[in-house]
């Protein structure tokens, strides 16, 4: 019997893994220069978590979860998403409250139970930064300049950001009502995820993919059309900031995120190579989240960015990323040489060169062929010759030079070339 891995799962392969690396540390780099600092929390939470902050009525609440009961009966559930689960560790451990600012930020597997495509699967990676205590318009913009700065480091074009504003508990209600009304008037033409949304959250039907609805929720009414005061002022002064900033932005005023708990500004970042899921990147504001959970009333913002999408827009944007390549591969000639071999490889490494050898009972023309297909730089050649003079034969794998070294320079020399 062949085991494979799951439906809407795969394995990331050696080849594959630079590209996941360079994405990673870059990320690492950028965030630390905005003072985040990384938080991991576990894979599984209670299900109750993700109940109240996402949404019980939303998609990934009703139809995504991957929800089990442990060996107590207690419900928990694999994270869909990982701003409850970091809202939830900041309120346990203390470490937000509403006089500073805490910045965070998260790498690591979520979870949902969707219908594999491309750019979406069941096991996906994420990369995302939540920003706790302030509701400066500032703060906002920061962490939509740090999704853009992330994505230029990577080499990434092709991108656009899209802003909107979902109102707050104040002027959210009258906007939701008038939604209601115009969309009951159309319901009958729409598809049957959108009849259902209109009852129990029609904000979710902008959201909604389906063509036959497209035309429709483009002449529906607009969220900031019923912005109160504060939420106008709000967006207003963050566009004001992106354009100082020099952020190239659009207002996409059907914009809505799959998540309940956002509020005022929203965002995504897109890109134009990518199919019908061309977000690489959304975020927003969500300032009613940490009191939703137990805590203080504390604003925050934040984004999360699929790994797997960034990496089809490098793909197709021919972006090259930089690959570990090996130093040095050692090859030895007798029995007497595997010693030595061993112990230069020792060497190197410690002297930070990265060292591989053959562990196979070649002749000469088949190490030479594993060298090569090593990708080494090097090839580090020991027999007999060489041990009597205390000396390696260095080859470039490159241009095929090669050159006699004393072993007690050998470090010196690689790294010199």
């Amino acid at each position: 019997m062949k085991f494979k891995a799951p439906r809407g799962t795969y394995d990331v392969l050696p080849e594959d893994s630079p590209v996941w690396q360079y994405i990673e540390k870059t990320a690492r780099e950028t965030f630390a220069l905005y003072n985040y600092r990384e938080i991991r929390t576990p894979i599984f939470e209670s299900t109750e978590l993700f109940a109240r902050s996402i949404g019980s009525t939303t998609d990934i609440v009703t139809k995504e979860m991957y929800t089990f009961l442990d060996k107590k009966g207690r419900s928990l559930t694999l994270r869909p998403e990982e701003t409850a689960p970091v809202v939830r560790a900041c309120l346990e451990n203390n470490l937000i409250s509403p006089d500073k600012v805490t910045k965070l930020y998260y790498i690591g597997p979520m979870f949902r139970y969707e219908r594999p495509q491309a750019g979406r699967f069941r096991q996906f990676s994420q990369i995302g930064v939540e920003a706790f205590g302030s509701a400066d318009p500032a703060l906002d913009v920061e962490v939509m300049t740090l999704a853009v700065r992330l994505f230029e480091k990577l080499g990434l074009k092709g991108l656009e950001v899209n802003v909107n504003s979902v109102g707050c508990s104040k002027c959210r209600p009258a906007f939701l009502e008038e939604l209601k009304k115009y969309f009951r008037s159309e319901i009958g033409r729409m598809c049957g995820e959108c009849g259902k949304r209109l009852e129990f959250n029609p904000l979710r039907i902008l959201d909604c993919k389906n063509e036959a609805c497209q035309g429709l929720i483009l002449k529906a009414p607009a969220p900031l059309d019923f912005a109160c005061a504060d939420c106008r002022r709000s967006f207003e002064d963050a566009m004001k900031f992106l354009e100082r900033a020099k952020i190239k932005c659009r207002i996409n005023d059907r914009l809505v995120r799959g998540l309940d708990y956002y509020t005022g500004l929203t965002f995504e970042v897109v890109s134009k190579k990518l199919g019908a899921q061309n977000a690489v990147c959304g975020g927003g504001r969500y300032n009613d989240l940490v009191s939703d959970l137990g805590g203080k009333a504390v604003p925050a913002v934040g984004f999360a960015l699929g790994v797997e999408r960034a990496i089809d827009v490098l793909k197709s944007s021919n972006v090259s990323v930089p690959e570990a390549k090996l130093d040095a591969f050692v090859i030895t000639i007798g029995e007497e040489a595997g010693e030595l071999g061993v112990r230069i490889s020792e060497d190197l490494r410690a002297c930070g060169l990265s060292a591989d050898l053959d562990f196979f009972e070649k002749g000469v023309k088949a190490k030479m062929k594993a060298a090569d297909r090593s990708g080494a730089r090097f090839a580090v050649i020991v027999g007999g010759e060489e041990i009597k003079k205390k000396s390696a034969t260095l080859k470039n794998m490159k241009d095929g030079s090669q050159k006699e070294v004393k072993l007690s320079e050998l470090v010196k020399e690689i790294k010199r070339k």
